[in-house]
């Protein structure tokens, strides 16, 4: 313990083993015990004692759109991470469309990591895409280091960034699965959506009513068929449809090997709030009905939706019209992903364990980061959040830090206050006041 440079002491310290009051001790950047609470701080060591705040491990979001280079103007990674860190996420994995150009080659990829190297305020990694005719690139994208790969199976609403039908599907996924990697699905279905009635306008019904819930169960059936097939590794992303769970609760069961993600907005928000015309609200597939949230929250507590993240997914202001058919469909989460989960698990009787495992722990397994990431525990990396998850806030988008201050949430009052965060050991914000990009470009584990 005579080279422990820091000391975090918290009476509530979350931990794979559970909530205690603890001291963790940190060297070099990564944990190297979780003490006891009293524990006398070594020699040299500075202590920093949160008093009766949460000291949490570093929230992993491992699925949000930067947009960095080429739309920069929706998102760029100097904003997208510090929203990031004000929220408490140390680590998040890029997507790869939306940025010009879109990460579907290893030229491509290099290019979005330059431009990331010295803006990141947190560690950052990245997925590649699966395009209809970008087979060949998969494997060196593998190599060169993304952690998988996105693929649409309905138009992605980018030119670039074409989606694949159930042949391209399978033909991808071939190649993926033949060197063990993992594809990460977009699961709605084209045809389903051609046939749904198209209004447009500002009503919300309309457009609901335009991204019907089959669409969602007939993708996700026909990709669990294909990874059954395969026996490849499959991630279905942003679940929105309740209907789809027992579905993937008996692919489960069978060793099918599929996980599933959800977002705060399926979580927090419902489609009977949501005023017409605020188009703050679209995301695809959409925001459903209250009686589906339970559902959606059943599932994350059974196991059968493995984590959350945030779909983090900004546009430009005019982007966001009136019109549901027109606007951007995207929800801006980074920054609030955390209290707003919070408030809800709270309300539904969760505990910050609870949240931990779906925001940290699972989401940094997916990635196969969990050996340094996702817990505080001795030889991790010594990344925290720390949370007054008693307090409160209102929310106002002035004093958001992604690039444009456009959310549904705004004007809620949320729980959990995250007063600082730390990355490898250093605390890159507090109070509102950021240090200089201090995160790394990671890349898959081997």
């Amino acid at each position: 313990m005579s080279d422990t440079e820091l000391v975090l002491r918290s009476t509530r310290v979350i931990t794979p083993e559970g909530t205690r009051a603890a001291s963790v001790a940190v060297a070099d950047g990564t944990i190297t015990a979780v003490l006891p609470y009293d524990a006398d701080v070594p020699a040299g060591a500075r202590l920093e004692d949160v008093g009766d705040h949460a000291l949490l491990p570093g929230l992993v979001d491992t699925h949000v759109h930067v947009n960095d280079p080429g739309r920069t103007e929706w998102e760029g990674f100097w904003t997208a991470t510090r929203a990031a860190a004000a929220g408490g996420i140390t680590t998040l994995v890029d997507m790869p469309l939306n940025s010009l150009p879109p990460t579907t080659t290893v030229d491509h990829l290099r290019t979005k990591q330059a431009v990331a190297a010295d803006k990141a305020h947190i560690d950052v990694g990245f997925w590649g895409g699966a395009l209809p005719d970008n087979v060949k690139d998969l494997r060196p994208l593998h190599e060169a280091g993304v952690f998988g790969f996105k693929a649409f199976l309905s138009p992605s609403g980018v030119d670039e960034f074409p989606h694949l039908d159930q042949d391209g599907l399978a033909r991808s996924l071939a190649e993926i699965a033949s060197f063990g990697g993992l594809l990460i699905v977009h699961a709605e279905d084209p045809h389903h959506l051609d046939a749904a009635p198209q209004q447009g306008g500002p009503r919300y019904a309309d457009f609901l009513a335009s991204r019907p819930r089959d669409a969602e169960d007939t993708a996700i059936a026909q990709l669990i068929d294909q990874a059954r097939r395969l026996d490849a590794r499959v991630h279905v992303l942003h679940l929105s449809s309740s209907d789809a769970l027992p579905l993937i609760a008996a692919a489960k069961a069978d060793g099918v090997r599929v996980t599933v993600e959800t977002c705060p907005h399926y979580l927090t928000l419902t489609a009977e709030e949501v005023p017409d015309g605020a188009s703050e609200f679209k995301c695809c597939p959409p925001i459903r009905e209250s009686a589906n949230q339970d559902l959606l929250w059943q599932a994350l507590a059974d196991g059968t939706i493995d984590c959350v993240v945030t779909d983090h997914s900004p546009s430009t202001a005019d982007l966001k019209t009136g019109d549901f058919a027109t606007a951007w469909g995207g929800i801006s989460g980074l920054q609030l992903s955390l209290p707003a989960v919070w408030t809800a698990a709270r309300e539904r009787g969760h505990t910050l364990q609870d949240v931990v495992r779906w925001m940290s722990s699972r989401t940094a397994r997916l990635v196969g980061l969990d050996t340094r990431k996702g817990a505080i525990a001795p030889g991790h990396d010594a990344d925290f959040a720390v949370l007054a998850p008693d307090e409160t806030f209102t929310v106002d988008p002035a004093a958001l830090q992604h690039r444009n201050r456009v959310t549904a949430y705004a004007g809620k009052t949320l729980y959990g206050v995250v007063k600082s965060t730390w990355l490898r050991g250093e605390r890159i914000v507090a109070d509102g006041q950021f240090t200089d990009p201090k995160g790394r470009l990671l890349t898959r584990v081997p």
